[in-house]
């Protein structure tokens, strides 16, 4: 189990004092955006595997101001500062952005890393002015790296920031894949209703009417309605939880982004359609358009849909192995610890 520290009764800031090098995550999510929560789990599962010597401590999301304060009292040089990937970099979710920009404009004398992200500012007044107090921010730290997930967020990082930008896939795809064995039955539809969703509920409809010939349809999300709130303790759990809900599915109907991730864990047939800004479709074509039962889709017409669904119901599953994408990840944290030990 992973140290973290909140805010409650149960728990303090005080965070372990002691020799050995710390990598410190910033940013774990305590909402209930599966995907986001399967994010912060496979980047402590890449850390634990990949450099067990270190000491990982996730500070969670509501806790920043205050996990600032506490990592500034025990960093050293060899200490290593992350902020979790996902898919919010940018002006749509800017109480996120905000604490991004004050972690990486604190710790700007120790390797810094933005783990895979998806980034997107508006076009707007707003977007601009939110992408200029992040340029600043970021601006600030010298020995911050930043990981694109997608070959369009990859472009517009190097555009936007001077910073160091890396293409690395999302992390969940550092997990290995599950097979659960279980009966396969029923289609399921895992939707958005948030600011980025882009498919019409006529549409969404025209689908059922097709798809209820053949399956037992149902429709969720990835955002749970309960629990209301998830830590690195309950974490693991309702991840495995969802990866079995979708493992049942003959077939997932998505605009989630970590539904195809899912879905790909779990060899489970899904056709994914986009969403506001294309995070999905270009992590698709970028990591996974040779996975036989996933497949991307801006079609609209129903009967071409029909036939993109049966291409992907009658794949045959094989495997695939997405590790050696994130070797540049490990070799800068490589770099780094190598370059701290000729300073002792």
């Amino acid at each position: 189990m992973a140290d973290f520290f909140i805010d409650t009764d149960t728990a303090s800031t005080q965070l372990p004092q002691n020799n050995r090098p710390k990598m410190f995550m910033f940013g774990i999510p305590s909402y209930t955006n599966m995907g986001d929560q399967a994010v912060s789990l496979a980047a402590r599962i890449f850390f634990e595997k990949e450099f067990s010597n270190y000491q990982y401590i996730e500070i969670m999301d509501y806790d920043n101001n205050a996990g600032i304060e506490a990592v500034k009292k025990i960093i050293t040089k060899q200490d290593i500062v992350g902020y979790v990937g996902g898919g919010n970099m940018g002006s749509l979710y800017t109480d996120i952005e905000e604490d991004r920009r004050a972690v990486f404009s604190t710790f700007t004398s120790n390797l810094t890393i933005s783990f895979p992200q998806s980034i997107h500012f508006e076009k707007t007044a707003y977007g601009e002015k939110e992408k200029q107090l992040s340029q600043e921010a970021y601006g600030k730290n010298h020995n911050l790296v930043l990981l694109a997930r997608d070959a369009q967020s990859y472009r517009r990082m190097q555009k936007t920031f001077e910073n160091k930008v890396v293409f690395i896939p999302d992390m969940v795809l550092y997990l290995k894949p599950t097979d659960f064995k279980f009966k396969r039955t029923g289609a399921l539809f895992i939707l958005r209703h948030d600011g980025e969703k882009i498919l019409d509920e006529s549409f969404i409809e025209s689908l059922r009417m097709i798809l209820k010939k053949r399956y037992s349809l149902d429709r969720t999300d990835t955002v749970l309605k309960m629990p209301t709130r998830i830590t690195p303790i309950t974490r693991a759990r309702l991840f495995e939880e969802q990866l079995q809900k979708i493992a049942r599915q003959e077939l997932i109907i998505s605009d989630r982004f970590h539904a195809m991730v899912f879905s790909v864990l779990t060899q489970t047939p899904c056709l994914l359609f986009g969403n506001s800004y294309g995070k999905g479709k270009h992590a698709y074509y970028d990591w996974l358009e040779n996975i036989s039962w996933i497949k991307y889709s801006d079609e609209r017409d129903i009967t071409r849909i029909g036939r993109e669904i049966e291409a992907i119901t009658s794949a045959q599953t094989h495997s695939y192995d997405l590790q050696p994408n994130f070797r540049p990840l490990r070799q800068i944290i490589v770099n780094y610890i190598a370059a701290v030990a000729t300073l002792r």
